[in-house]
C-alpha cells in the first residue's frame, strides 16, 4: 500500500469511528445522562473568562444537539405551524435554540447543581422511551422529572420534558398560543428575539 493510499485509509478509518455505529449508540438514559452532565458543566454570571466563554458554547452546543429541534418546534408551535411559511418555521426554530441555549440551560444548570440524580426504571418501546428521575432540592423538595426521547437517526433525542407532570413543550406552547391568538407570527418572532437580547446582556 502506498503512502498516499495509507494514509486515506488511516483517515477513512477514524472518521468513520468518530461517528458510532447503530449497534454502539447510547442508550436513551445515557443521552438523558449526557445532556445532563453538559448542561450541569454551563457557567452563568458576568465576568467569565474567554476559556469558560468556549466551554460554555461547546457545553451549550452539545446539550442542542441532544434535543430533537424539528420536533420540539413544530409540537410547540401546534397548529400554527402549518399556518405559517418555511422561512418563519427556520426562524422560529433556530430562535427556539438559542433561547435554550441562552436561558434555558443556564437556569436548568443553576436548578441542578449540586444535586444528586438518582435514576428510576424507564419505558423503552421501538421507537419512544421515557427516562424518569428524581432530585431532591433543597427549596424545591423532591422533583420528579421525565424525559421522553425519540430513536433519531440511530440515537435518542429529547422530544420533551415532564417536571413534577407538567409538560415543558406544552408549557412552551401556552405561552405561543396567547401571543399568536391576538397578533401576527411576526409579533411572536420579535418577542422571541427581545428576549434573547436581554439574555445576551
Amino acid at each position: 500500500m502506498t503512502i498516499l493510499r495509507h494514509t486515506i485509509f488511516t483517515l477513512f478509518c477514524c472518521l468513520w469511528l468518530a461517528w458510532p455505529a447503530p449497534a454502539q449508540a447510547l442508550s436513551a438514559e445515557e443521552e438523558v445522562r449526557t445532556l445532563l452532565s453538559s448542561i450541569k458543566q454551563i457557567q452563568a454570571g458576568e465576568g467569565l473568562s474567554q476559556e469558560q466563554a468556549r466551554k460554555n458554547r461547546e457545553n451549550s452546543e452539545k446539550a442542542l444537539a441532544l434535543l430533537a429541534m424539528d420536533e420540539l418546534s413544530r409540537k410547540a408551535l401546534g397548529k400554527y405551524w402549518t399556518k405559517t411559511s418555511p422561512e418563519n418555521q427556520k426562524k422560529f426554530s433556530a430562535l427556539l435554540g438559542q433561547l435554550f441555549i441562552h436561558v434555558a440551560f443556564p437556569n436548568s444548570a443553576k436548578f441542578f447543581s449540586g444535586l444528586k440524580l438518582q435514576f428510576d426504571r424507564g419505558h423503552i418501546e421501538e421507537t419512544r422511551a421515557v427516562v424518569p428521575m428524581t432530585v431532591i432540592h433543597k427549596e424545591e423538595g423532591e422533583v420528579g422529572i421525565e424525559f421522553h426521547l425519540e430513536k433519531a437517526g440511530g440515537g435518542w433525542r429529547v422530544v420533551d420534558v415532564y417536571l413534577d407532570e407538567v409538560s415543558m413543550r406544552n408549557n412552551l406552547r401556552n405561552q405561543f398560543y396567547k401571543v399568536l391568538k391576538e397578533n401576527e407570527f411576526s409579533e411572536l418572532l420579535r418577542r422571541m428575539e427581545n428576549k434573547l437580547k436581554e439574555a445576551k446582556t
